[in-house]
C-alpha cells in the first residue's frame, strides 16, 4: 500500500497550503466521498471494499456527483467503476514519480506525487478543468486533502455492517471517528439523510463554516 506524505496539524506547509486554497476557492472546491461501515471502514483486512458497502441508492448519489465534477482525486488502487469513468479528468496520487507525469494510458488523466509538486500544479498539469475537486479515496489520500482542507465532506454510514481490522476513511479512525475528525479540521455537520432504511444507510455531509454560508447566500 502506497503511503502520502500527512501534513502535520500546526506545520508551516500545512498552513499555506490552507491559505492557498481559500484564495483561489472561486477556481474550484475540494469535496470527498466514502461510504462506510458502522466502525468507520471502507474496506475490509484485505483492502476490499465488501458489497454490503454498495448500496444502491449511495451509489446513485456517488456517480451523480462525480458527473458534476471538475476531476476526480485516488490513490492508484482507488477507483469508480460506472460508465461515465472513462470520461472523467482525474489526478492518481502516488510515489513512482517525483513530481507530475502523463498517465501513460489514459490522456484525462495525471499522476501526481503531493510531495514533489503542489495542488495548483497538479490541477494545472489536468488543464484546470471547471467544477469541483471530487476526492474518493483510498485513506491516505482522504487523509492527504483532510489535511489541505474539505469544502465539503459527503459521508455515507452503512449502519449494519462492521469491519474489525479494515481500512478506515481516515488515518486516526479507530480511536476517533470520521466525524471528529472532520470536525477537527473545521466542517460542521449538516441534517442526517436516510439512503436506505433496510441496510441503515445514512448520507451526512459536512461542510466549512465559510462553505456554509455561501450555499445559503449568507455573508
Amino acid at each position: 500500500m502506497e503511503v502520502y506524505p500527512i501534513i502535520k496539524r500546526h506545520s508551516c506547509r500545512r498552513k499555506a497550503l490552507r491559505l492557498s486554497h481559500r484564495m483561489w476557492w472561486n477556481m474550484f472546491r475540494i469535496e470527498g466521498y466514502a461510504i462506510v461501515s458502522a466502525d468507520g471502514m471502507i474496506a475490509n483486512v484485505e483492502g476490499v471494499m465488501p458489497d454490503a458497502l454498495k448500496i444502491e441508492a449511495d451509489q446513485r448519489f456517488f456517480h451523480c456527483s462525480l458527473d458534476r465534477a471538475g476531476a476526480v482525486a485516488h490513490g492508484r488502487h482507488s477507483q469508480e467503476t460506472d460508465g461515465g469513468a472513462p470520461q472523467r479528468r482525474r489526478l492518481i496520487l502516488t510515489r513512482r514519480i517525483a513530481a507530475l507525469a502523463p498517465d501513460p494510458q489514459n490522456d484525462k488523466a495525471v499522476w501526481w506525487n503531493s510531495a514533489g509538486a503542489s495542488l495548483e500544479q497538479a490541477w494545472e498539469a489536468l488543464g484546470a478543468p471547471r467544477g469541483p475537486l471530487a476526492v474518493i479515496g483510498g485513506t491516505e489520500v482522504f487523509g492527504l486533502f483532510l489535511a489541505i482542507g474539505y469544502d465539503a465532506f459527503h459521508l455515507s454510514r452503512a449502519g449494519k455492517v462492521y469491519l474489525p481490522g479494515g481500512r478506515p476513511v481516515f488515518p486516526g479512525v479507530g480511536p476517533r471517528s470520521p466525524e471528529d475528525l472532520l470536525a477537527a479540521h473545521g466542517l460542521k455537520p449538516g441534517a442526517v439523510q436516510m439512503l436506505d432504511e433496510a441496510a441503515e444507510a445514512t448520507l451526512r455531509t459536512l461542510r466549512r463554516a465559510d462553505d456554509r454560508d455561501r450555499a445559503t447566500g449568507q455573508r
